[in-house]
């Protein structure tokens, strides 16, 4: 199968829920506490200035770097972000529903104390499963996210062979590329997860090499924020269930 000459993924900006979620956990509340459906919530002003400096990285990279097609979430705080940053760059956009975030179903809008309260059978369960495997009622293991993963890359390889291609996506997702582009075992997934928190608006991504495989050339990057004066931000989107 031929291969993209490179591959990126920017995770959106930060969220008005990265903020409840982080202000819920540090008060020990159950829920969350949103207002808005997980497909519609916006950035905050904080994530629009990190989309904004992202875009100012995209506009100084070389006409040979520069991407040739965006593929986004559509879940709004990725569309903002992607709004935000390609502005006036001319980049080609669609949307692809298989970048949504995971699906949490009854976890939903829980704190990891919430789960822990509420659904105490769903919480004994999700530990003797693992984090890779648990899916919760009406929701989604991560490897249901990876399976949709593997065909949006293999549509992506199909349709764009050779050329450069930007995603903006979700931090699960950061991860499972990873796991299907660098073939990692579960274990090598999950020991990433626990090392790392993947911040909004870093930069993942892998190039070909001379043999035309992809390679990492750089994961959760958030240079171009400092260098670009946005501050950078590492909320987790998923307190429902901790490393």
């Amino acid at each position: 199968m031929a291969e993209l000459a490179t591959l990126w993924i920017v995770r959106h900006g930060e969220s008005t829920a990265n903020v409840a979620a982080t202000e819920a956990e540090a008060t020990g509340a159950e829920l969350i506490g949103l207002t808005h459906r997980d497909a519609d919530v916006p950035l905050s002003a904080t994530g629009e200035e990190q989309a904004r400096a992202t875009g100012r990285w995209l506009a100084e990279l070389p006409q040979r770097r520069r991407p040739d097609v965006a593929v986004v979430s559509p879940y709004l705080r990725a569309v903002q972000t992607a709004e935000l940053a390609l502005a006036g760059t001319g980049i080609p956009v669609s949307r692809d529903e298989r970048l949504r975030d995971r699906e949490l179903g009854i976890l939903d809008g829980l704190t990891a104390h919430g789960v822990t309260r509420r659904f105490p059978d769903e919480a004994a369960r999700r530990t003797r499963l693992g984090k890779f495997y648990y899916r919760p009622p009406g929701g989604e293991s991560w490897t249901d996210v990876a399976l949709r993963l593997r065909t949006l890359l293999g549509d992506l390889r199909r349709d764009h062979a050779d050329q450069r291609v930007l995603l903006f996506g979700h931090d699960a997702l950061v991860f499972l590329l990873r796991y299907l582009v660098e073939g990692l075992t579960e274990a090598e997934l999950m020991g990433l997860t626990r090392q790392h928190v993947i911040a909004n608006c870093s930069v993942t991504g892998w190039s070909a090499d001379a043999d035309g495989r992809l390679v990492a050339d750089t994961f959760n990057d958030v240079r171009h924020l400092h260098r670009q004066g946005a501050r950078p931000t590492r909320e987790d989107e998923v307190h429902a269930e901790p490393v």
